[in-house]
């Protein structure tokens, strides 16, 4: 339920007869959320530009609100379809503190889940796991992780359609107390749209996440380094690039996700390769330089990377 703290103005007891709307942003908390979002992924340009929409769109509802103005409780229920590794938890996760600072949830919650929090393996077993994750999400945001799993038609004694059944009355019914974010593969959610129509009717946005390109990668690469204290030298970031181009092509990529998990060998192999020597003597370049070596040691230049990855599922 949309909490309206200043409903009136607190010395004459009115509504103001103007919204200063840079302040309202502010003290809602719009305008340092949205420059986290910015700061935390690189590009995804058609995706910040529908979240800024949005948090416009509620920003004007509270302010009509406000105002006196008619006003009816938007839609909050969404969608995010795109390859692992784009960004979706990250865009849940700011916008549920968007909502939250305006008032549309109580608490600035996410809740994430997959259908094996959802989805019992015997009969009467469903409807108390469900029930049970909904109320701990009540009065935040419900994250449902490759959603399309909840529905198996294949398998009649799947007990998924139990827990949507449930899903879409209180998406429907409390929809003022909680928000759900359904994400996915594009293509496997559109088919899972199909054969649930309540879920398509209920949910208002609908935002799909493209893949990175090469550059923005190379980026993101650079950027996780950093945090850790680290940088390439010119030859490693060279060939990080070329490292991109090949693992793309490559079975499991999964964008920034995959990036991260080449960052890490990266660095065993720069500790490895320091470490080969024990009579050297080091000083803070070496410690925080990555050189070429480091990259190209990677399996992806040797041929060497095949379907179902290395060991413990490495795919570097």
């Amino acid at each position: 339920m949309l909490d309206l703290p200043h409903a009136k103005d607190a010395d004459a007891g009115e509504l103001p007869a103007a919204f200063d709307l840079r302040k309202e942003a502010e003290a809602a908390g719009i305008t340092e959320t949205l420059g986290q979002l910015d700061q935390e992924l690189i590009g995804l340009k058609p995706v910040k530009s529908r979240v800024r929409q949005i948090a416009s769109l509620l920003l004007i509802e509270r302010i009509r609100q406000r105002a006196g103005l008619v006003s009816a409780p938007p839609t909050l229920h969404m969608s995010f379809t795109g390859n692992p590794g784009t960004g979706k938890t990250t865009v849940a996760l700011r916008m549920a503190k968007i909502l939250h600072g305006l008032g549309f949830v109580r608490r600035g919650q996410v809740i994430s889940v997959t259908r094996d929090d959802l989805v019992g393996q015997y009969i009467g077993h469903t409807a108390p796991k469900t029930k049970e994750i909904l109320k701990k999400a009540m009065g935040g945001v419900l994250f449902i992780d490759e959603a399309y799993y909840l529905h198996r038609p294949d398998n009649e004694r799947d007990y998924g359609q139990e827990a949507i059944e449930i899903l879409l009355q209180v998406m429907e019914n409390q929809r003022e107390d909680l928000v759900v974010i359904l994400a996915g593969y594009g293509e496997r959610m559109t088919s899972f749209f199909a054969s649930n129509p309540g879920f398509r009717s209920r949910i208002a946005h609908h935002i799909e996440f493209p893949d990175y390109s090469e550059a923005e990668l190379l980026v993101i690469a650079e950027l996780m380094l950093r945090e850790r204290g680290y940088k390439f030298d010119a030859s490693a970031r060279e060939a990080f690039a070329r490292y991109i181009a090949l693992r793309r092509t490559q079975p499991f990529f999964s964008n920034a996700r995959s990036i991260r998990n080449a960052v890490d060998r990266i660095r065993l192999r720069q500790a490895d390769r320091l470490v080969s020597d024990l009579d050297r003597m080091l000083d803070i370049a070496d410690l925080e330089t990555i050189d070429s070596a480091d990259v190209l040691a990677s399996r992806v230049f040797s041929g060497g990377l095949i379907a179902g990855g290395g060991p413990a599922g490495s795919t570097d």
